[in-house]
């Protein structure tokens, strides 16, 4: 009835619960335990931590003293931060060689300032509380001037300011707009922008929290039903530092495996090994490139995990070696649900080392699936992530290298849509409810089957995509946005939803490219493929009785515009791979927001349908029928077209022409990038690396160009290379200087082709110190020249 008219019946108007806020109340006394500051006041504790000189810990707890036990989110502990301590008549302040605290005693008022006496994080009015439900919560100020960014997987626009959110992992098949507030990933951290300066605030709870930056003017309010007030200040002071302290925390991407950034076609569900041949032999014969082929849950025998339906796939075995032959991986779907089935197995099993979730009296719990009536890891138990990991020697013994895993929010086909709340969790001697672990679940399943792929894949990256997660997710996977529908309007959407779940540590996301659920239109996937491209994750994946949405699927016109940038996707991989590499080391997404680059730029505070690809490539993708123009805004600097290499000065909306095979992509002058070449997937060698230079009147511009083996985890142990290009422009003279920082690993290619780009008359090239002959495309603007590295 909920779905009809009758959900705004007047009868149905809910009165609020008489639950009255109780304030933590005043300064009692205070005692410095090391690096813990410990708050006693009227109706609870509270315990501050210098994590870092630049990362301040507030703990409340108004039922017990503080528990400072780390979350599975947190990877890091406490530094031994240098802070002063000084106690006046109304006030206490802490201080470090960054921040400044200054806590008011009358009552309890918690502020944050930077060492230069900017206001971070402010309470006035209110500050922390709790009520009779043990609900806590926690009131901050709020200036005109905030925006807000990050909070994992949201739908809407970029900047969240006036927005309700509530971080419950649920499974939303229908509807994905911005009425739902709550998607499969729970990320409670977000990101303030104010004059330019930035800082951020991670809400380390995992029971169902809410934030609200909707219901009043000057403050807003983060709470959850349970636990007690946990959360991080972040100083900032750019939103680049932000994420560096954040993924401090919470970890970073390690550098997935090349094939991993290739294309990957999916579809629920490639029902037989014939037919997953026939689609590989298609994609070769045409010339398209990809590098994984999906399974959803047909192939399995009667979806038990763990299994192969042996009349659809007789030999998957052979069928995975043939495809690795071609250079296309196999991943197939795992979901958490054990078919409860005595005469199988894993549940078996599961039911004999005690590894299923269960009531308090012992009862194991089950509930509705694919499957059936369904038994569910507990993952919360080191034995049984173990004894989960240790299953998948079932698809690596196969030679499988990527996993996919969905429904484990955990999904159940209910009325709540998930597990019963009141389900224990063994969590290695120290029992939680479901209710308290129910956003973790994901992560946990996650971390348990990317450790068991890294252990049993002998040596090779492992690729994991995970549709639920919690803050730290990034770990292990890559994340996709879930059932999306083949609307333009989700394709709009995908934008700020990705580049969110990047401001939130998660680089390695995308979107369904073409939409999973509804029917796609050949138009539309063209100008969703064409923005697949520059989404860090780049599949195609489309539903049950839903048209086909291969690259051929709407006719050759079509065919050959999806196959032109699937194409390019690999031209660009060499790129993108170095900013993968970036974001493993400094948790800076691949994919990111044009505030994170001109954050006193008010044009890019909501803008919310094109992004930047690193710090200088804004990709402005197309998001409505039969459009062949639009608005692009190029912020301060002067950008060449990508495709025409024509000039266009900035701080200004320019109109671009984009006729059906035209992405807009602009480059700022200065710009150096790298390109690789076209080719049928990541198997591939390369023989030559192509640099990319944007000429610019005068000044200078440096690029470090990132390689290794694209296989194994060899790079950590110091098996890269690291190359630095850095040019001066002066006048009609371009000087290059390349330098080797780092030249462990021997790349496949021996040859760099560099492509000066804006440059329509005879120049002067030195190169390491030498003059350079060029060859010289008037008409393009462009000059090429060939060195051996």
């Amino acid at each position: 009835m909920q779905d009809t008219s009758f959900a705004i019946h007047p009868g149905n108007k809910k009165q609020l619960k008489d639950t009255p806020y109780r304030d933590i109340g005043s300064f009692e006394a205070y005692e410095q335990n090391g690096s813990f500051i410990e708050i006693k006041c009227e109706q609870g504790y509270v315990n501050i931590v210098l994590y870092r000189e630049d990362i301040i810990r507030v703990v409340m707890n108004p039922f017990q003293k503080p528990i400072m036990t780390s979350s599975f989110a947190l990877i890091t502990g406490p530094r031994d931060v240098f802070f002063q301590v000084q106690e006046e008549r109304d006030h206490l302040y802490i201080t470090s060689n960054n921040l400044k605290m200054m806590i008011q005693k009358s009552p309890l008022r918690i502020n944050v300032f930077s060492i230069d006496d900017r206001l971070l994080v402010g309470e006035s009015e209110r500050g922390m509380g709790f009520n009779e439900q043990k609900e806590v919560i926690c009131f901050k100020d709020m200036q005109e001037n905030d925006h807000f960014y990050g909070f994992g997987e949201k739908t809407s626009f970029l900047d969240k300011r006036g927005e309700k959110m509530t971080m419950w992992n649920s499974d939303v098949y229908a509807p994905h707009n911005p009425e739902i507030d709550a998607l499969y990933e729970s990320i409670p951290y977000f990101m303030t922008l104010r004059d330019g300066n930035a800082h951020g605030i991670f809400f380390d709870n995992t029971y169902k929290t809410v934030f609200d930056m909707k219901s009043e003017q000057d403050c807003y309010s983060f709470w959850a039903e349970g636990g007690q007030i946990d959360y991080f200040v972040l100083a900032g002071p750019t939103p680049k530092d932000v994420l560096e302290q954040y993924t401090t925390l919470t970890g970073r991407m390690p550098i997935p495996p090349k094939w991993a950034l290739g294309y990957h076609q999916s579809r629920y569900s490639y029902e037989t090994e014939q037919e997953v041949r026939e689609l590989a032999a298609t994609f070769m014969e045409k010339g398209i490139p990809v590098d994984a082929i999906y399974l959803d849950i047909h192939y399995m025998d009667g979806y038990r995990v763990f299994t192969f339906d042996l009349e659809r796939f007789p030999n998957p075995k052979q069928l995975i070696s043939d495809l690795k032959k071609s250079g296309i991986k196999v991943v197939p779907i795992v979901d958490p649900g054990v078919k409860e089935d005595p005469e199988y197995q894993t549940y078996q099993e599961g039911i004999y080392g005690n590894h299923f979730c269960k009531y308090m009296d012992g009862a194991i719990y089950h509930g509705d699936v694919w499957p059936g009536n369904s038994a569910f890891p507990d993952f919360t138990k080191t034995k049984t992530r173990e004894w989960w990991g240790e299953k998948h020697r079932f698809y690596t013994d196969l030679g499988i290298e990527g996993i996919w895993n969905d429904m484990n929010e955990p999904a159940v086909f209910n009325e709540t849509k998930t597990m019963d709340v009141k389900v224990m969790h063994g969590n290695d001697g120290n029992p939680k409810t479901h209710r308290e672990m129910h956003n973790v679940y994901g992560l946990l399943m996650g971390e348990a089957t990317y450790n068991a792929l890294k252990q049993q894949n002998k040596g090779n990256r492992p690729f994991l995509l995970t549709r639920a997660g919690y803050a730290g997710v990034q770990r292990y996977g890559a994340v996709w946005t879930g059932d999306n529908r083949s609307f333009w309007e989700h394709l709009a959407m995908a934008l700020p939803m990705c580049m969110n779940l990047g401001i939130s540590g998660v680089p390695f996301t995308g979107p369904d490219v073409g939409g999973f659920a509804h029917d796609a239109t050949g138009e539309l996937l063209a100008r969703w493929t064409q923005f697949g491209v520059f989404t860090p994750y780049f599949r195609n994946h489309s539903g049950l009785d839903t048209v086909r949405q291969e690259p051929w699927s709407f006719g050759e016109t079509i065919e050959n515009v999806v196959k032109k940038y699937i194409q390019l996707r690999y031209k660009w991989l060499p790129h993108l791979y170095t900013l993968f590499y970036k974001a493993s080391e400094t948790g800076i997404p691949v994919m990111r927001p044009l505030l994170m680059e001109y954050p006193n730029d008010p044009n890019t505070f909501n803008l919310s349908d094109q992004f930047l690809i690193g710090e200088n490539v804004i990709i402005a993708p197309i998001l409505s029928p039969t459009t062949n123009h639009r608005i692009v805004y190029l912020p301060e600097g002067n950008w060449y077209d990508y495709w025409t290499n024509k000039l266009y000065e900035g701080n200004a909306h320019i109109m671009a022409e984009a006729s059906l095979d035209t992405l807009p992509i602009f480059v700022k002058e200065g710009s150096i990038l790298s390109h690789g070449k076209y080719i049928r997937n990541t198997s591939e060698s390369l023989e030559k690396m192509e640099i990319h230079i944007y000429k610019t009147e005068n000044g200078s511009s440096k690029y470090r160009l990132y390689d290794d083996d694209g296989k194994t985890f060899e790079y950590e142990n110091g098996a890269y290379l690291m190359k630095e290009f850095r040019c001066h422009f002066h006048s009609k003279t371009i000087t290059i200087n390349m330098e080797d920082l780092h030249s462990v690993y021997q790349p496949s290619w021996r040859t760099l082709e560099f492509h000066l780009h804006g440059v329509a008359e005879e120049i002067e090239v030195i190169f390491n110190e030498k003059k350079i002959e060029i060859d010289l495309d008037e008409q393009k603007g462009t000059a090429i020249f060939q060195a051996s590295i």
